[in-house]
């Protein structure tokens, strides 16, 4: 599903900026795989994501099929992705209907929706289960910032795309959301960060339930290592712009916080050095 070979991309060559982000970092996702992703900040693990939607060209390497010679325009056609900042990925000062109708290809001109379309923008807005099929004709630059996230969701699935990046975007969505046309290859990037415990949980419990019965293959970055064992059936760990570790279904059964911390500290000559990941851990 997913097949990364021997990448590596450094910024700023030659200055007193140069930074290595990604140093030789190869990646096989098997059709169905659900791989967590820890590793302190700088580690690499969102640059991995930026290399896989094109916001840059890797220096060396072998990237995923049918996305690594395209360019960043033409991979959005086909990857989905919401960002950390609720503020990305909508148009505030359009209606929700507005965004719909952008998000499905029309421009944002209702004029170019039909009948039918509009009644889908309709249903999947009650499947959100938070009123806002009740305010289409409202800017989208009104609602509150999880409102904003669960919409920017809905519109990064209209078209079906063949990838889906979530970048800590999900705030109170409804079990039902995972109706909505899935991805194939589903990306999130620490999607349940900025959230409140009660809030994480139920979107981490959606997050199993979208990838379990749509079979979607998934990478999930996250800095809580105790979602990292509940989640999927593979841990990858990152360390200086490469995976360090990568801990496959029998191995990580049983396996505990503090077996995973001694595992990071074997694969990378190193102990693990996020105060917000160790704290995540605590239980």
């Amino acid at each position: 599903m997913l097949k990364i070979e021997h990448i590596s991309k450094t910024f700023n060559p030659g200055t007193v900026n140069e930074k290595q982000a990604i140093r030789d970092l190869s990646l096989n996702l098997e059709k169905g795989d659900f791989a967590t992703i820890i590793g302190s900040n700088g580690a690499g693990k969102s640059t991995l994501f930026n290399a896989i939607c094109g916001d840059f060209l890797t220096d060396s390497g072998a990237g995923w099929t049918g996305y690594y010679f395209m360019p960043q325009h033409v991979r959005a056609k086909t990857i989905g992705r919401l960002y950390q900042d609720p503020m990305r990925g909508t148009a505030p000062g359009m209606t929700i209907e507005e965004n719909l109708a952008l998000a499905a290809g029309k421009g944002g001109w209702l004029s170019h929706v039909s009948r039918q379309e509009k009644e889908r923008f309709h249903e999947e807005l009650k499947l959100l289960d938070i009123g806002l099929e009740k305010r289409m004709t409202q800017p989208v630059g009104l609602l509150s910032g999880g409102q904003r996230q669960a919409l920017t969701l809905l519109m990064a699935t209209l078209k079906k795309p063949r990838l889906l990046l979530l970048d800590e975007h999900t705030a109170a969505l409804d079990p039902k959301m995972a109706t909505m046309n899935p991805p194939k290859l589903l990306l999130l990037d620490e999607h349940t960060a900025a959230l409140d415990p009660g809030t994480a949980e139920k979107v981490l419990n959606l997050t199993k339930r979208i990838v379990e019965e749509h079979q979607l293959t998934c990478l999930m970055i996250t800095h809580n290592m105790q979602s990292a064992l509940d989640l999927g059936n593979r841990i990858l760990m990152m360390d200086s712009g490469d995976i360090v570790l990568d801990i496959h279904e029998e191995e990580k059964k049983g396996l505990t916080v503090e077996g995973l911390l001694e595992k990071f500290k074997t694969g990378a000559g190193k102990m693990l050095d996020n105060d917000r990941i160790l704290l995540s851990g605590e239980k």
